[in-house]
């Protein structure tokens, strides 16, 4: 089972603490992402809490259950998504609910991070877009995060920085739905926490909000499966193709299937040759492969050249060897 608790809080009951404009629309956004995969077969089971006002607001006390209910049991996955006010102070974080009357009343990411701890679900991953969130990647009195086996935890910007909004939407959970709706996808479809990541990090600029990420895991799990850019079948074609990893695969005009461009005398196309050829132009699109001394495939066929793997197509070719997909 893979159980998600997608937290947003716009509303705040205390004068001294403002209320924000696009949270409960972005836990909305992650809520949607993540309950089906690309093909619409089911993903997380959402419990989606969203604050929108004084009728829907969220207690620390509630918050709190909400957060130890998600990480009971033995799923294969929890997941915590927040979006909301966050504090720091020199004894740690806290997540702010709609009940708070100062920062540091709300429910403390130490707490947090001690309930995945002790969870006995497989993976616990958390998600804050909060200020300040960064501070759940570290222990307040060592200054480095104690997570257990199977936790990771991706934050919105380090312990000091605030978390932004732009057109009524956090920055950070901008991205990570853009990451989770196919751009941090590998080429089955796979989106890890690790991808996610990497995909925010190069987004934000050096100037900008920094996002955090610890995790201690021995293998990253899939988040949600998209479309994948190149079929399964065609990717177990490269141990065929491809020999050896280091195997140029060698070329001629009959692979080609187009007559245009041919002068005398030159060979015309081979059915199974370019059927092999379509595959391998697949390969080069995703940048498993590239040609070799020619500027395109075309050229590399019709100058009777060569084609190898990239190192991204040697990897592949390792997976595909070893069984691995």
């Amino acid at each position: 089972m893979r159980k998600a608790l997608i937290v947003g809080i716009n509303y705040y009951k205390s004068r001294f603490i403002n209320n924000l404009k696009g949270c409960v629309n972005d836990a909305t956004n992650v809520a949607r992402v993540l309950t089906q995969n690309a093909d619409d077969t089911v993903n997380f089971e959402c419990n989606v809490c969203l604050a929108k006002d004084r009728n829907s607001s969220i207690s620390s006390n509630e918050l709190r259950e909400s957060i130890r209910t998600l990480f009971a049991g033995d799923d294969d996955i929890a997941l915590l998504y927040f979006s909301g006010h966050g504090y720091c102070d020199s004894v740690g974080g806290y997540l702010i609910s709609s009940d708070s009357r100062t920062g540091c009343d709300g429910v403390t990411l130490n707490e947090v991070v001690t309930l995945a701890n002790q969870s006995k679900c497989k993976n616990k991953i958390i998600i804050l877009d909060c200020c300040h969130s960064g501070v759940a990647a570290e222990n307040p009195i060592s200054g480095v995060s104690e997570i257990k086996e199977g936790v990771v935890i991706l934050t919105a910007c380090t312990k000091i920085q605030p978390a932004m909004e732009k057109g009524g939407e956090g920055i950070f959970t901008s991205l990570l739905v853009d990451a989770l709706n196919g751009s941090a996808a590998n080429l089955i479809g796979n989106i890890t926490p690790g991808s996610v990541y990497a995909y925010i990090d190069q987004s934000l600029g050096a100037w900008e909000q920094r996002p955090v990420f610890k995790a201690n895991v021995k293998n990253f799990v899939s988040l949600r499966k998209t479309q994948p850019t190149i079929s399964l079948d065609d990717l177990h074609k490269l141990v065929s193709l491809f020999p050896t990893s280091n195997y140029e695969y060698p070329l001629n005009p009959t692979y080609e299937p187009e007559m245009k461009g041919r002068s005398e005398g030159m060979p015309g196309p081979i059915l199974e040759n370019t059927q092999k050829f379509a595959i391998l132009q697949k390969y080069n699109r995703v940048n498993l492969l590239v040609p070799v001394d020619a500027p395109h495939m075309w050229h590399a066929a019709m100058w009777s050249k060569s084609c190898k793997l990239t190192a991204l197509g040697r990897f592949y070719h390792m997976l595909v060897q070893k069984g691995r997909i």
